[in-house]
């Protein structure tokens, strides 16, 4: 076990506010203790955005390039945070240099570029993990485990919905969300996340039909200043064309069962809706990430006069939360933040050399992370051949 772990998150938006607070809390959770955790920079290319997250998180310093992180003899792991295009450059440069990645999802914005990053995961000397967050989830977990031990049972059908409601303003400030290739957009930011659940949970994906891509608003407004994730800021009088997708629908074809998938960037009133029933043989079960700490449970005892969800409050008997929050008593409640402390736990753990423990697996590998990549190009294959199918 290393003496101690210098940690750097490169990115200051959304997420990597996200990942720079969870390593803060990683050391906290689980026994046996970590090696000491030294924060010590949040890289951005705002010099503002990083010397906010980092007096915030408490890190030593902020830096303005990826390069001085990998170049830094005070620091051993790194989480990207940052565009999906940059990911390839940085990763590939960061495990060069030694270090040991996190990678946000989707691994990259081009499937050639997820291959490439893998191939250098493969053959380098440190850790490359990617971040699947809501494997982490405890409801999500539970009801794979009642899958998987028979409770439940076969999978017949998987119905899957991630709404969200950033871009539906049309005066939404363009940012790199909005650029890229068909299938680059709500696809890939967060179908890329219901994508991994339903596989999670279903097993492997078969085969995929059906596939739409639709833009909603096709010019979005220059911001005034520098933006943080998905915040409305001043924008000017000037626009330029949306490239990808606001919304994408596809059907799939498990080992086991189909499924139907649609997710939004335009779904007004849905801030973050990831939700998903999951329906087999021996009862269903139902997931909304805006209830986080319960899950929907329904079991057919055979009588024919049952029907109906039961709702099912999470607690230490449910995978993940015993001995993992500092206080793990029944209805406590957990949350997406949690998510990430428990992934940067993870990665943690791996990284010092610490045992696996059934209660906290490992991080996803980039080549998980090259599987994810292949189901979304799937989509856009489809989508781009008026619903074709397409078998994987």
């Amino acid at each position: 076990m290393p003496t101690d772990l210098g940690v750097a998150v490169i990115g200051a938006g959304m997420a990597g506010k996200a990942h720079a607070a969870a390593f803060r809390t990683a050391s906290a959770l689980y026994n046996p203790v970590l090696p000491p955790i030294r924060l010590v920079s949040v890289g951005d290319v705002n010099p503002e955005f990083g010397s906010l997250a980092a007096r915030r998180f408490g890190y030593e310093r902020n830096d303005t390039s990826w390069q001085a992180i990998a170049e830094a003899d005070d620091i051993d792991v790194v989480s990207v945070v940052i565009a999906n295009s940059l990911h390839r450059e940085v990763v590939e440069g960061l495990l060069a240099a030694g270090k040991h990645v996190l990678c946000e999802k989707p691994l990259s914005d081009t499937l050639e570029d997820a291959r490439a990053m893998a191939d250098a995961a493969r053959s380098a000397s440190s850790i490359a993990r990617i971040g699947f967050t809501f494997r982490r989830t405890p409801g999500i977990a539970y009801i794979r485990d009642l899958i998987r031990n028979g409770t439940l049972g076969r999978v017949l059908h998987f119905s899957g919905r991630y709404w969200t409601d950033y871009g539906f303003s049309p005066d939404a400030p363009m940012s790199w969300r909005y650029k890229g290739g068909p299938g680059s957009g709500a696809l890939a930011d967060v179908g890329s996340h219901l994508a991994y659940v339903s596989e999670f949970l279903c097993g492997d994906i078969k085969s995929i039909s059906g596939g739409r891509l639709s833009t909603a608003i096709d010019k979005r407004p220059l911001p005034l200043g520098a933006v943080i994730g998905h915040d409305h800021a001043a924008v000017s009088d000037t626009y330029e064309a949306v490239e990808n997708d606001d919304y994408a629908a596809f059907s799939a074809e498990f080992e086991n069962g189909a499924g139907s998938f649609e997710v939004s960037r335009v779904a007004a009133g849905h801030a973050n809706s990831l939700n998903f029933e999951v329906f087999c043989e021996n009862g269903s079960a139902k997931f909304d990430q805006r209830r986080p700490g319960e899950v929907q449970l329904f079991l057919n005892d055979g009588s024919g006069h049952e029907s109906g969800y039961r709702q099912v409050i999470l607690g230490p008997g449910h995978p993940y939360i015993a001995g993992g929050l500092a206080m793990d008593a029944p209805e406590v409640g957990f949350g997406q933040n949690d998510a990430f402390a428990y992934q940067s736990r993870a990665f943690l753990e791996e990284v010092a050399g610490l045992s696996e423990a059934e209660s906290l697996p490992r991080c996803a590998t980039f080549d998980e992370g090259v599987r994810n990549m292949e189901l979304l190009a799937a989509v856009t294959e489809s989508a781009l051949n008026n619903g074709k199918m397409i078998t994987l």
